[in-house]
């Protein structure tokens, strides 16, 4: 099946003082974007020190470089500019041999943002395929004991940011008819569901798993403050992540659950509006994490599209496009720093190790403006309700 269309209940519409935010964000990211690639061309930081982008620091792991392509085909059919073009073109070309890498669990961040918008702008049937190769490759991770697509760092480890990949299975089987790809994807998303979303709608980083048996042994984090902790940014993966399955599918567990991530991250967060980095920690040293609230934002613009009850559709909607309008003021958005080179500031790579903490991230700013992009295209330009195919 397509993916479902979201729709929008009458009462939701973007505000018309949003519109300058949004313009202000858009022109912040042209003139940031532009300059990165032409400082450092070919190049693909995750995360600025001191607010300038650091090509050459500790990564961690491959997983951000379809993030500055995103963003050069956003910035491209924004701008209609031909310079954007032929750079997203190569900077999705650069990666096009990442669709055969079996070392992570990210091809969904790399080709779904570069090479499916290539194929969107363009209909050329050769460009997804180079998306569909991808998925078969990731769907290679699938552990069949414990059922779960196995993240980057252990064969035993289940992250919750694949569920931001997992569409890109979810995508190869719709193209390809391949029921086992399906199975692969429904399968992970649904032991996802029972062992990293905890009742209270609070995800988990990480699940633990017994090789021999495939059973569930315990939860832990990589990023967040505790194993039992709430790490911003994956409740965010998961509220997206499961919003998109459901997408995918039209099975409503998916569609339960990803409420019940977003209703955590509204109840934890409330009038603040940008989540801190975990909120388990007492007294965080830094209150925000910008771009968990950017991913966020738009997976509850998303919910706005998809839940039947329109309260509960504004509820979202409304929520969502607070979040994107705190985003867009200037203690947000680099638009009034001339010397900060990326676009959405106070975002946060890993704490723990001290990696882009309080910094730009670049998955921060692709997601900011992907959450943009949608939100205008969705309200018909900051008009009335209207109906969308995102």
């Amino acid at each position: 099946m397509g993916l479902i269309e979201l729709t929008l209940p009458p009462g939701i519409r973007v505000p018309d003082g949003l519109a300058e935010g949004f313009d202000r964000a858009w022109a912040t990211a042209e003139t940031k974007v532009r300059a990165l690639v032409e400082n450092h061309p070919e190049r693909f930081p995750l995360y600025t020190v001191d607010g300038h982008w650091s090509v050459d620091s500790e990564s961690w792991t491959n997983w951000c470089e379809g993030f500055l392509g995103g963003q050069l085909w956003l910035l491209a059919e924004r701008t209609g500019d031909p310079w954007f073009r032929e750079r997203a073109e190569h900077y999705s070309e650069l990666i096009e041999h990442r669709k055969d890498d079996r070392d992570v669990h990210d091809l969904g961040f790399l080709f779904m943002h570069t090479w499916r918008r290539w194929h969107e702008a363009t209909g050329d049937q050769g460009k997804d395929d180079v998306v569909v190769h991808a998925g078969r490759t990731m769907a290679m991770r699938f552990n069949q004991e414990g059922r779960y697509l196995r993240s980057f760092l252990a064969a035993d480890s289940l992250f919750i940011d694949i569920m931001m990949n997992v569409g890109i299975i979810f995508h190869a089987a719709a193209q390809t008819g391949d029921p086992e790809l399906r199975r692969v994807a429904d399968e992970h998303c649904l032991t996802t569901r029972r062992y990293l979303v905890r009742g209270d709608g609070s995800a988990s980083h990480e699940g633990i798993f017994d090789l021999e048996t495939g059973a569930f042994l315990r939860q832990t984090t990589q990023q967040g403050f505790r194993d039992d902790g709430s790490w911003a940014r994956g409740q965010a993966w998961a509220l997206h992540g499961f919003g998109m399955a459901y997408r995918y599918t039209g099975d409503r567990r998916y569609l339960a659950t990803a409420q019940a991530c977003a209703d955590f991250y509204i109840d934890r967060t409330g009038e603040r509006l940008i989540s801190p980095n975990d909120w388990e920690e007492p007294s965080p040293e830094r209150s925000y994490e910008s771009s968990a609230a950017a991913v966020a934002a738009g997976g509850m613009w998303q919910l706005a599209g998809l839940v039947d009850d329109p309260v509960r559709a504004r509820h979202y909607g409304e929520y969502a496009l607070r979040v994107l309008g705190r985003l867009c003021e200037p203690e947000f958005l680099a638009s009034e720093d001339a010397e900060w080179e990326g676009v959405l500031k106070h975002g946060t790579y890993h704490e723990d190790k001290g990696l882009g903490v309080d910094e730009s991230v670049m998955w921060g700013d692709y997601f900011l403006l992907d959450a943009i992009e949608v939100v205008s295209r969705s309200a018909g330009q900051f008009g009335g309700p209207a109906t969308d195919g995102a």
